[in-house]
């Protein structure tokens, strides 16, 4: 579908690092009305060397996502000042980012904005609004290749936010890198995020929420796992501990006879169970739901908004 001509279409690219997402939108009524989907795991942050440096067959898989998001802007007639582009962690930490930028500018011809860990949450956060039905005070949690961000949100308002520096990603390098993966590794995986909560755990505890929300890839995982097995989509440790054990009798790292794990989400599968599992343990979070958007969600509505203001012409 490639939408009315008489409205004018926008795009909302996020480069993460793990995932590509381009949405394609009109607004009606006011709010962004979807019209297309793009999605690709490019998987960026595997590609970070010890010097910092992207590696040229990342970097590369990460411009041919581009070309096709270039060429899906085309398909829906997209015009240049109607195109956000956002990108997360692994573009803010590479030595090498500049050079990126340089290669993408005449595949997008759009220039890429990379955005502090805080606005990030701030997105992820209005995503999330936008999106997901619940009431009371929220905890949002997005885990995502190399970064995890926590808010804590009453309706609109945010709270609290913070980014992390830690991921599906990174901690597929960090401590599941071998098959088979051994209960150590999911101790060790706790620890670093222990590590990296402990400032933030108190005035989190503090602040303190009447539900949980997922907007990850990770928990997107585990929720596609229970669709398959037509189970409830409510997350729990009950539930995390059982697929802990699923992955923990995995001879190789495809772990294909986890049933209902595609292709596609068996790479981070692993590691995404283990944060949930320290992050459910330290927090003493009693469920999780997925929330229905998190930062492409959030972009989108920052640009149906510019619509709303007029700033963007048709």
């Amino acid at each position: 579908m490639t939408g009315s001509a008489t409205l004018p279409c926008y795009a909302a690219i996020t480069l993460g690092s793990n995932s590509f997402n381009m949405l394609v939108a009109q607004t009606l009524d006011g709010q962004p009305t979807i019209i297309a989907k793009y999605k690709q795991k490019v998987r960026l942050a595997e590609g970070i060397g010890e010097d910092n440096r992207l590696a040229e067959d990342v970097l590369q898989r990460g411009l041919d996502c581009l070309q096709m998001f270039a060429d899906m802007l085309d398909k829906h007639q997209v015009a240049q000042q109607h195109v956000a582009v956002f990108a997360t962690a692994t573009l803010r930490v590479i030595s090498n980012a500049e050079a990126f930028h340089q290669r993408a500018l005449p595949i997008l011809g759009h220039p890429i904005e990379v955005i502090s860990g805080l606005r990030e949450a701030e997105l992820i956060y209005q995503g999330m609004a936008a999106t997901t039905q619940g009431d009371g005070q929220r905890l949002v949690i997005d885990i995502g290749g190399a970064s995890t961000e926590f808010i804590i949100g009453n309706g609109n308002e945010v709270l609290f936010k913070t980014s992390l520096d830690f991921g599906c990603v990174r901690f597929n390098q960090q401590f599941f890198n071998q098959v088979p993966y051994q209960i150590h590794h999911f101790e060790q995986a706790k620890a670093a995020v222990s590590n990296a909560l402990l400032p933030h755990t108190e005035l989190l505890r503090e602040l303190g929420w009447q539900g949980v929300v997922g907007a990850s890839g990770a928990v997107q995982s585990v929720v596609s796992v229970l669709n398959h097995r037509e189970l409830s989509e409510i997350i729990t440790l009950k539930v995390l501990y059982r697929f802990r054990d699923e992955v923990l009798v995995q001879k190789n790292e495809s772990l294909h006879h986890i049933q209902g794990l595609s292709e596609e989400k068996a790479p981070t599968f692993a590691s995404g169970i283990a944060i949930l599992i320290a992050l459910f343990e330290l927090l003493d979070i009693e469920s999780l739901n997925l929330s229905g958007g998190a930062l492409r969600e959030g972009v989108l509505q920052m640009l149906a908004d510019r619509v709303v203001e007029g700033e963007l012409g048709s």
